[in-house]
C-alpha cells in the first residue's frame, strides 16, 4: 500500500466517524477560487482529533499542510499530493475570559471574533473585522489593517507540534513582526489564542467597525476573488503606489489581473490558474523593479512554490 493510503487506513481505525475527503478541489477553500484536488483533506473539530492526525501523519512521514479560510493562500493547479488539514468552520469557540480578555480558537473567523468582542463592549478588535481570515492565520501573519495588527493584543497562543504536544506561546515568545511570527518557523498547529482587549461601549466599537468596513468596500475590489494584499510593505513607500505608478493598474495577464480599483490587489477575473496569477505577481515584480529600483516581496502564501 502506499503511504497516503496506509495513513488513511490508520486514521480510519483510529477515528471512524471522522470527516474527510480524498481528492477535494483546493479552489472550494481558498479566495482566489484557485486550485486542484488536495489528496486527502481533513476537517478535526477536537483537539484529540487534531494530534491523532498528527501522530499518525509523523508515523507514516506525512508532514501536513494546515489551510484556514485560505484567504492568503495561492494553491497549485496541478493540486497537492499529500495531506491538508483544514481548520476553518472546525476549530471553533469563543470564550470571554474576564472583564477585557477573549478566547478565541483556531477556525474562528477575524468577523466573528471582532464582533464577539463588540457585543462584549470590549475594544481593540475593530480592525480585524474585515481581514477575511480565521485567528489561526491572523496570529501565524500578524494580520493587520488600518494602524492595528493581531500583536497589539494576542497575549498569549496555545500551540500544537507534530508529536500532538500542547505549550501556550505567551507574550513576546510570539515573536510578532511585520506580517511574521514565530509560528512560521514552528511545525505544528496553533490551537487558540487569547487577547487582552479594552472596556469600551458598544455603539461605538460598533460604529468604528461600520467605518473601516466601509472604507475597505469603497477602495478595495471586494467583488473579485482575490487573496487580499498581493505584497508586503516595502521599506520605501506602498506597493500599490509603486505598481501605480509603473503603469500597472488594471495590467492583465490571462484571467489574472492586477485590480484596477486598488493595484495592490490581483484577482481573479472569472477563470485565473496559479500559473497566471504567478506569472502576474514575477512581471509586477519585475517592471515595479525597473521603474522605481524598489522590489516587491509577495505577502501571497505561494503553495504553487512550496
Amino acid at each position: 500500500m502506499e503511504q497516503m493510503q496506509r495513513f488513511t487506513v490508520a486514521l480510519t481505525e483510529a477515528l471512524p466517524s471522522f470527516m474527510m475527503k480524498k481528492e477535494e478541489a483546493l479552489s472550494r477553500h481558498t479566495s482566489f477560487r484557485i486550485g486542484g484536488p488536495a489528496e486527502l483533506m481533513v476537517f478535526p473539530t477536537k483537539a484529540e482529533e487534531l494530534a491523532t492526525i498528527l501522530r499518525l501523519g509523523r508515523e507514516h512521514g506525512i508532514k501536513p499542510l494546515i489551510l484556514g479560510a485560505g484567504t492568503n493562500v495561492l494553491a497549485p493547479d496541478e493540486g497537492i499530493r499529500g495531506l491538508v488539514i483544514c481548520l476553518r468552520d472546525c476549530f471553533m469557540g469563543l470564550t470571554l475570559l474576564d472583564n477585557c480578555q477573549i478566547e478565541a480558537m483556531a477556525g474562528m473567523t477575524l468577523a466573528r471574533t471582532a464582533m464577539f468582542a463588540a457585543q462584549n463592549g470590549l475594544s481593540g478588535l475593530e480592525f480585524a473585522h474585515g481581514i477575511p481570515g480565521t485567528v489561526g492565520g491572523a496570529i501565524y501573519m500578524n494580520a493587520g489593517a488600518y494602524g492595528g495588527e493581531i500583536k497589539d493584543v494576542a497575549i498569549a497562543t496555545e500551540f500544537m507540534d507534530l508529536q500532538g504536544n500542547r505549550s501556550w506561546i505567551e507574550g513576546e515568545a510570539q515573536g510578532f513582526s511585520y506580517r511574521n511570527s514565530s509560528f512560521q518557523g514552528r511545525e505544528g498547529v496553533i490551537l487558540r489564542t487569547r487577547f487582552q482587549l479594552k472596556p469600551g461601549k458598544e455603539e461605538e466599537i460598533r460604529g468604528r467597525i461600520y467605518e473601516l468596513n466601509e472604507k475597505r468596500r469603497s477602495s478595495q475590489p471586494l467583488d473579485k476573488p482575490s487573496a487580499g494584499s498581493t505584497f508586503k510593505r516595502p521599506a520605501q513607500g506602498y506597493a500599490a503606489a509603486l505598481i501605480q505608478e509603473a503603469g500597472l493598474k488594471g495590467y492583465r495577464y490571462g484571467d489574472a489581473a492586477v485590480s484596477d480599483k486598488h493595484a495592490g490587489f490581483v484577482v481573479n477575473l472569472g477563470n485565473a490558474t496559479a500559473k497566471e496569477v504567478l506569472t502576474l505577481v514575477e512581471q509586477v515584480q519585475e517592471k515595479v523593479l525597473e521603474h522605481s529600483g524598489i522590489r516587491l516581496e509577495p505577502e501571497v502564501r505561494l503553495w504553487a512554490r512550496d
